[in-house]
């Protein structure tokens, strides 16, 4: 976090100056009103910055550079605070927590995809999940493990497929092989 986004703020004005708070007496004087407002120019940012603390745990509403530390402090991505677009590390921070909860699944990876690149991919996985009333019955998916990523898109030269080749390496479960391709949809 930069120090310039929250230090001083020339003109800001504190919501509790400290001269009211004391005795008529003191209030009366004038170096102690004047030694009272070297503390208030401190004091400003520090109070505005907790009357309105709460903002700063909201993604949408956080300041540019507490977001990055908000992200990391709920884990999200490290390429959301490096995506170019300010409301999309936006999302992808407010959307991290509920998507640690499904991480690994294919549904979670596509999801990750389209907040951090703005791209729908058709994710297809061999895993499954069925119950039979009878013992012995077929097992789901295939004993191969795989994940395939299918990017659609009218001009694959577009499409950032290293970027994305690379978010889908580091999001992938460890034991499953991934193979990503550009399909060309009209």
């Amino acid at each position: 976090m930069s120090a310039a986004h929250r230090g001083a703020i020339p003109g800001l004005a504190s919501p509790q100056p400290l001269i009211g708070r004391l005795p008529a007496l003191y209030a009366q004087d004038d170096f102690t009103g004047r030694f009272t407002a070297a503390f208030d120019e401190v004091l400003a940012p520090v109070l505005a910055t907790l009357d309105c603390i709460e903002a700063y745990w909201d993604a949408r509403l956080a300041p540019e550079d507490f977001l990055d530390l908000l992200a990391e402090w709920v884990g999200a991505d490290s390429s959301a605070s490096a995506h170019p677009s300010l409301e999309r590390r936006r999302d992808l921070v407010a959307n991290a927590v509920r998507l640690h909860a499904s991480r690994g699944t294919a549904h979670a990876l596509a999801e990750q995809i389209h907040l951090v690149f703005g791209i729908e991919v058709q994710i297809t996985d061999n895993g499954g999940a069925s119950w039979s009333a009878e013992p012995g019955g077929a097992m789901p998916g295939t004993p191969e493990p795989f994940l395939a990523v299918r990017i659609p898109a009218a001009d694959p030269a577009l499409v950032p497929l290293r970027e994305i080749a690379e978010f889908v390496e580091a999001n992938r479960p460890a034991h499953v092989p991934a193979s990503i391709e550009v399909i060309t949809a009209p």
